[in-house]
């Protein structure tokens, strides 16, 4: 996508009325890739927020196809999809989609503290340390983490966007750059459309992120030979799940 620009006429526009010449971006962003018809004047209040997650439910995302699936694997330099597969089976929590049609996030609040260039300031979306991963505290119908996320876009958007983890194999925003991606919002705009941007989001976060290219292909059914994917996927506590045996079972 190209990444858009406020003009001069709309930037006076938002400073006439005190608004945040960012959170002015995503309204704009919205409108043009998702159809929204908001004022672009960067407050961002209910209607905002409402017609942020609205747009990115989608129940229609076309599933990855086989031919798709094995482009992923041969990306990763391997000759069959017994291995994406495993992965896939043992790293991801099911499907990349919530009931309502968006796609699957976690916000962490810990890393919107890092990335804020706001006053550092704790609030229910902002907190130096992780936590309160709720699903629906107020009953409201509306993942918290989705709730979360709109709120934070409020205060600094590009924070917020760095701040979730995405899709199927919950990939951070942070990593939207090494994704291939201009902004994090495409990156989650991607997830919202194809199950094939959460597998290329998998391969470029196995390549270009965790450099895990050569313990990718040294999978197999031993699990010893798994504990450098394992540890470099899931961090040093990868053996209280037993990763490195999960993935040794899928591949028997």
């Amino acid at each position: 996508m190209q990444i858009l620009e406020l003009n001069q006429e709309e930037l006076a526009a938002i400073a006439s009325v005190g608004g945040n010449p960012n959170v002015a971006w995503v309204q704009k962003w919205l409108n043009t890739h998702a159809g929204t018809t908001l004022v672009v004047d960067g407050k961002w209040g209910l209607l905002s927020r409402s017609a942020f997650i609205l747009a990115f439910a989608n129940k229609q995302a076309t599933a990855i196809s086989q031919t798709e699936l094995h482009q992923i694997a041969r990306d990763l330099g391997d000759t069959d999809t017994r291995r994406i597969r495993a992965v896939a089976q043992v790293e991801s929590a099911g499907g990349g989609w919530l009931n309502n049609g968006l796609p699957k996030i976690l916000y962490e609040r810990h890393k919107f503290w890092q990335h804020t260039t706001e006053p550092k300031v704790i609030r229910w979306y902002s907190h130096p340390e992780a936590g309160d991963y709720t699903l629906d505290t107020n009953d409201n119908d509306i993942n918290d983490s989705w709730e979360k996320l709109a709120f934070a876009i409020g205060r600094d958007p590009l924070a917020a966007f760095k701040s979730i983890s995405i899709g199927k194999f919950q990939v951070l925003g942070q990593w939207f750059a090494q994704c291939g991606y201009a902004h994090p919002i495409e990156m989650l705009w991607a997830a919202r459309n194809s199950e094939l941007a959460h597998y290329q989001m998998l391969r470029d976060y196995i390549l270009n992120v965790a450099n895990l290219r050569d313990e990718f292909l040294a999978l197999n059914s031993n699990a010893a030979s798994n504990r450098a994917f394992a540890k470099g996927y899931n961090g040093a506590k990868y053996e209280k799940f037993a990763y490195h045996t999960q993935l040794a079972n899928a591949l028997a």
